[in-house]
Order: C-alpha cells, then sequence, then structure tokens
C-alpha cells in the first residue's frame, strides 16, 4: 500500500478513535450517555465538540486555516455518527428487540449488522478526506504531538 494512503487511513481512523473516545469518556465521567440518565443533548453535544476543538487548537497551536480544517472533520465525523445512529433510534432498544421473543432475532440481528456497516461504509470516503486534508495542513512539529498522542493512549490526554 502506499505511504501516503497507508498514513491518510492511519490518520482518520486515529481522529476517528480519538474524537469519539473522548466523547465516550465525557458522557461517562458528566453522569449522563451510557451509564447515567440518556444520552448527551444536542446542547450538550455542541458544547463538548467546542471544547474538544478548542483544546486540540490550543495544544497543538493551531492556526486559523487548520482550525476551519479541524471543525470540517469534526462536522463529517457528526454526520458520520448521525448517519449510523439516526434521531429516534436507540441502541439498546434495537438489543432488546433481538431477545423480546423465546428466540434470539438473529435474522434481525444481522440486519441490524448490516445497517451500520452500511451506514460506515458510505461516510467512511469523507471522513477519511477530511482526516487527510486536516492532519496533512498541519506543520511536522504538530503532526508528531498528534502522532504522540495517539501513542499515549486514552487514558493519558495531551499532556500524558
Amino acid at each position: 500500500m502506499r505511504t501516503w494512503i497507508k498514513n491518510t487511513l492511519i490518520a482518520a481512523l486515529g481522529a476517528s478513535v480519538a474524537l469519539g473516545g473522548m466523547a465516550v469518556a465525557s458522557t461517562v465521567r458528566d453522569g449522563c450517555g451510557w451509564h447515567g440518565h440518556g444520552s448527551m443533548s444536542e446542547a450538550d453535544m455542541a458544547k463538548f465538540r467546542e471544547r474538544i476543538i478548542d483544546r486540540a487548537s490550543s495544544e497543538l497551536s493551531l492556526d486559523a486555516t487548520q482550525r476551519q480544517h479541524l471543525v470540517a472533520l469534526a462536522d463529517t465525523l457528526q454526520a458520520q455518527r448521525q448517519s449510523f445512529m439516526p434521531a429516534g433510534s436507540h441502541p439498546r432498544e434495537q438489543l432488546q428487540s433481538l431477545i423480546a421473543g423465546e428466540r434470539f432475532d438473529a435474522a434481525r440481528a444481522q440486519s441490524l449488522v448490516s445497517e451500520k456497516t452500511e451506514a460506515v461504509r458510505n461516510a467512511s470516503p469523507a471522513v477519511i478526506a477530511a482526516a487527510a486534508t486536516f492532519y496533512d495542513s498541519l506543520r511536522p512539529e504538530q503532526q508528531q504531538k498528534v502522532r504522540d498522542f495517539m501513542a499515549r493512549g486514552r487514558h493519558h490526554g495531551w499532556r500524558g
């Protein structure tokens, strides 16, 4: 595989994992989401998203263009998330429906997996392009900070 394609895929995956992991960690820490009283409201999600963008902008010393690329990446990831979890869709209810009867609904389970896989497949090119645009706009020292952040893992944050 060509080096630039490989790097683009790694950057896209890394950005997706980082932003997704931070979103999950925030929902758990703030007492909502999976372990609390329900999912984040749109206002909470927007506030969280802005906080993450501000933090990344600060840590990486992003210029205005780089910040715009980061915002575009966040927008693309949000669109992917919405296509993966359409409005009114509740994963817990979907999973509960699989065991509502006397037998596990394997056909519906496979259908759910297919739907989610297709949503990811359809949104992936846009996510990869946005991640590549953002990552490629970074200066070498900024790229190294991103690599260092990813190497530290999700529990150590920017300052690890």
